[in-house]
């Protein structure tokens, strides 16, 4: 899906030569009234977990995800382990992720004693390939992790239907897709458990760590509360061992504020997603470059927007842009199969061929909602004046 690029600019501060990878106060200035008012709210209530605040944000992102249940907790990194937990993962199974993703989608398995089998990814859209799944499956696996990377969502139908013929769980990590949609369904409704993060940097982001958890099953929404509050219930009748891992109300209070501005967000990134697209075949680079696609049975939420570069340019293209005051990121530039800690799974070089490409290629810009039309022509003539001249150089 390519978004309808707005020809008419958001209203922006004067044109500066700097343009950072992210501007969280930008987003955070034109609320910060309302965020201060929801805080002291929450101070003078006295009450800093369990509140209000917290029931608010969990029916708010259960209608968001399309689930019926949203389980707050600590963070996404937590989310993920507790929907292993709640589904009886441990020493002795595995579970299928991705290995071009975040650190927490396998450290989740091996902190419980199971093992991470990392599958290769679709180079367009960098999510796990579901072609290659079956091929992974063992007797010993227990559920499948796919990763909504960058803000699209993973083909769910085609990884939903291996995992039901195999008798799997599927958990979706949506830590960077809240408000992204599949042929109509909202990421965190179509897996068996759903999580989410909202580290400050997420499109929905608070002011510390926090997390969600959704599912629409009475069952499954249950065990997680459960697990996430030391296994006990009723209090001081522990059933299960369980860990602490709640989302204070000061969390859910900023999310709350900020939560009435998602659709707007997604949208402007959206926007500013289209923008690059017509930038970059405006000065001929979408032939130079690769340039992320959004598939039409997608709402895709552009937590980043990331191109590739060839492999011997993209670190030098990083320096120069940076030189120019203009912020990139590289989301991620060791796979999960080829890190130090994951050694003892033996994993040779090239065993991932796509995986290991795109942490050699990609480089991430900056896409957040307040970004200006006139910053994202910098971030353009920047990669347009590096590239250029190289490519005439070799000429």
């Amino acid at each position: 899906m390519t978004a309808t690029v707005h020809r008419n600019s958001p209203s922006a501060p004067a044109k500066s030569t700097h343009v950072p990878l992210l501007d969280v106060g930008r987003g955070n200035g034109p609320l910060r009234d309302e965020i201060m008012a929801a805080l002291a709210r929450v101070v003078d209530s006295g009450r800093f977990l369990f509140g209000p605040d917290v029931k608010q944000l969990e029916e708010a992102v259960a209608k968001v995800s399309g689930s019926k249940h949203a389980i707050a907790c600590a963070s996404g990194s937590d989310a993920l382990m507790l929907a292993l937990l709640a589904i009886g993962v441990g020493p002795g199974d595995e579970v299928i992720v991705p290995s071009f993703t975040f650190f927490a989608t396998a450290s989740a398995a091996w902190r419980l004693g199971a093992k991470p089998v990392f599958v290769d990814i679709d180079p367009v859209t960098f999510n796990i390939d579901p072609q290659r799944l079956a091929a992974a499956i063992t007797p010993a696996t227990k559920a499948i992790i796919p990763v909504h990377l960058f803000g699209q969502c993973a083909e769910m139908d085609a990884i939903c239907m291996v995992a039901r013929q195999h008798g799997l769980t599927v958990i979706e990590d949506a830590a960077q897709a809240i408000g992204a949609r599949y042929r109509g369904r909202g990421a965190g409704s179509m897996g068996d458990i759903g999580c989410f993060s909202f580290y400050p940097t997420k499109n929905l982001g608070g002011m510390g760590d926090g997390g969600m958890l959704t599912t629409s099953s009475d069952t499954l929404a249950e065990k997680l509360r459960l697990f996430a509050a030391h296994g006990m219930n009723p209090r001081y009748y522990h059933q299960v061992v369980g860990i602490n891992s709640r989302l204070d109300s000061l969390q859910a209070a900023v999310l709350n504020v900020k939560m009435k501005h998602l659709a707007d967000w997604t949208a402007a990134r959206q926007i500013n997603a289209a923008r690059y697209q017509e930038m970059f075949e405006t000065v001929g680079l979408d032939d130079v470059i690769g340039l992320p696609r959004a598939y039409s049975d997608c709402e895709h939420a552009w937590n980043q927007f990331t191109i590739r570069v060839p492999h011997d340019r993209r670190d030098k293209l990083r320096a120069k842009l940076a030189s120019h005051g203009i912020g990139t990121e590289v989301y991620y530039p060791v796979p999960l199969h080829r890190q130090q800690c994951f050694e003892s799974l033996n994993y040779a070089p090239g065993s991932l061929p796509h995986t290991e490409q795109a942490a050699r290629e990609v480089l991430s810009l900056p896409i957040y909602p307040e970004l200006t039309a006139s910053e994202q022509e910098l971030v353009v003539a920047g990669i347009a004046d590096a590239l250029h001249h190289w490519r005439a150089h070799a000429a």
